[in-house]
């Protein structure tokens, strides 16, 4: 097993149209990349000036699906919250729990 399936990102994508997308990846520049140009999540098809508004390096993959899936279940008042006040991880899990 390579480094990077140990060194998980959790990010925040704000569309053109505000709404905000939440995701884990190993490499984020390379999974905006495949959102902008429609390779990624069905939900962001067709939107236009995606911008990353929040990262945060997890580590393994199992906690950061924990909190991608928490993070979605969140309202769209709280994720502005998290894009404003850019947690770090011990800040975060404090804020899920």
């Amino acid at each position: 097993m390579s480094n990077s399936a140990s060194e998980w990102f959790l990010y925040i994508i704000r569309t053109a149209k505000q709404s905000l997308y939440t995701g884990i990846t190993t490499n984020v520049e390379r999974r905006l990349h495949q959102h902008q140009t429609n390779k990624g999540a069905k939900y962001l098809k067709g939107h236009k000036d995606l911008t990353i508004v929040y990262q945060i390096y997890i580590g393994d993959r199992s906690m950061a699906l924990k909190l991608e899936y928490r993070i979605k279940q969140l309202s769209k008042q709280k994720k502005e919250k998290l894009v404003t006040n850019q947690p770090n991880l011990n800040e975060l899990l404090k804020l899920l729990n």
